[in-house]
């Protein structure tokens, strides 16, 4: 009973996304979710997420998720002139379950991470310096893919099928729908 009751306040408090004075990681399958008051807002580097307590739910997400070999191998003949804004919320469990996927499959890539901008916004999905202006973030995470500045298309808070599978259906032009397209 004691279980059930601890489990049922992980995941109310999860589900209101509250901040929680102490990191409390949650594991769901293979994913790890932490509830923090910390949260980073603006312009971040990789590294900002590799250390506590984002780490706390980065590290082992990012260690689990085995990215697809064949479909690696295909995307990687696509990624010339490619660049990505992500925006994100240090907040958010889609944010750090896929975030940490989304790097793997970089570093597998051997991807340039100075072609990334990652953006973390606060629970309105803002920033102070406004990065979000005009692109219509309604969902975190959003991966914005563009080739030689212009943007091809967008996977929205998660992936259809598997992040590195989306990415290659974006960035081969093959048909394409994010999760609030209709």
């Amino acid at each position: 009973m004691k279980t059930t009751v601890t489990l049922l306040a992980m995941t109310v408090s999860l589900w209101n996304c509250k901040a929680q004075s102490k990191p409390i990681p949650i594991m769901s399958s293979e994913t790890t979710v932490v509830q923090t008051k910390d949260t980073l807002i603006g312009k971040q580097s990789k590294e900002a997420l590799l250390k506590n307590p984002y780490s706390l739910w980065y590290n082992p997400n990012h260690e689990n998720y085995k990215p697809n070999a064949a479909t690696l191998s295909e995307l990687k003949k696509h990624m010339t002139g490619v660049s990505v804004t992500v925006f994100m919320g240090t907040w958010c469990e889609d944010s750090q379950q896929q975030i940490p996927c989304f790097y793997k499959i970089l570093e597998a890539l051997q991807f340039d991470n100075a072609n990334v901008s990652l953006i973390a916004v606060d629970k309105n999905k803002i920033t102070p310096q406004q990065f979000e202006k005009g692109l219509d973030i309604t969902n975190v995470p959003t991966f914005i893919f563009y080739r030689n500045g212009k943007e091809i298309h967008r996977i929205v808070e998660r992936p259809m099928e598997t992040l590195e599978k989306d990415m290659l259906k974006i960035l081969s032009g093959q048909p394409y729908k994010h999760a609030y397209q209709n």
